[in-house]
C-alpha cells in the first residue's frame, strides 16, 4: 500500500510497527540534512543526524545513513534513518535543515526544492510526506510519527518552520515542534485498510 501525505495536517495510521526505514531524497543545490528527533514512553529525548548518528542495535535504536548534498550539490541527494524499535518511543519528529544557511541565519530554499520523505514500514506499506508551504526558513519539521495511542503509529504531514542563526541546543528544535500545538487543527485521519 502507497500513501501521499501532499498537505498539512494529514495523516495515516500505520498501525502497530516496530521497525520503520525513513528517506529523504532531493535534486536541489542545496545542503539538506535529514534528522529525527525522538521521545521515548519515558519522557527522554534527544537526536540523531549526520552528527549523532545514534546505533540500531543500542538505545535509541535508530540510526542515521550520513549525510549527502554537502557543498550545496544538485543531482540525485538522499539520506536515510532506520528506527527499528519504534515501540520504545512515544513521537520520532522527522526534521530537514540546511546547515548552511543555519549558520548564516538566511532562508533556505525549501519552496524551490523538491524534497520527499518516504517512510517504509516492517510490513512494506510506504508514505510519501512533502513538505507543505514552507518558507522563511532553514529549519523544518516534515512528519511526525506519533505513537502515543495503543492503537499504533501515525504518520502526519506536520510542515512546521523555524528561522535559525546557528544550532547548538536541541530546543531550538524543539521550539519548532512545538510551535502552534494550542491552535493545532485535528489532523485529517487517512485509515490503511
Amino acid at each position: 500500500m502507497k500513501m501521499q501525505l501532499k498537505e498539512k495536517n494529514t495523516s495515516a495510521n500505520a498501525g502497530c510497527i516496530r521497525k520503520l526505514s525513513v528517506s529523504m531524497k532531493w535534486t536541489t543545490a542545496a545542503d539538506f540534512d535529514l534528522a529525527a528527533v525522538y521521545e521515548d514512553k519515558n519522557g527522554k529525548t534527544g537526536i540523531v543526524y549526520f552528527g549523532d548518528q545514534g546505533s540500531a542495535g543500542t538505545y535509541p535504536y535508530m540510526c542515521s545513513g550520513g549525510d549527502a548534498g554537502v557543498g550545496d550539490i544538485g543531482g540525485d541527494n538522499e539520506e536515510t534513518l532506520l528506527i527499528c524499535r519504534l515501540d520504545e518511543m512515544k513521537y520520532v519528529w522527522i526534521m530537514c535543515w540546511d546547515y548552511g544557511k543555519i549558520q548564516q541565519g538566511l532562508p533556505a530554499r525549501f519552496q524551490e526544492s523538491d524534497i520527499l520523505i518516504t517512510f517504509t514500514d516492517d510490513r512494506g506499506n510506504i508514505f510519501h510526506v512533502s513538505p507543505d508551504n514552507i518558507s522563511n526558513a532553514n529549519a523544518a519539521l516534515i512528519a511526525t510519527i506519533d505513537n502515543s495511542s495503543p492503537v499504533g503509529a501515525g504518520i502526519i504531514n506536520s510542515s512546521r518552520a523555524g528561522l535559525l542563526k546557528g544550532l547548538k541546543k536541541l530546543q531550538q528544535l524543539t521550539d519548532i515542534i512545538r510551535q502552534d500545538q494550542e491552535t493545532k487543527p485535528t489532523p485529517t485521519r487517512i485509515i490503511l485498510e
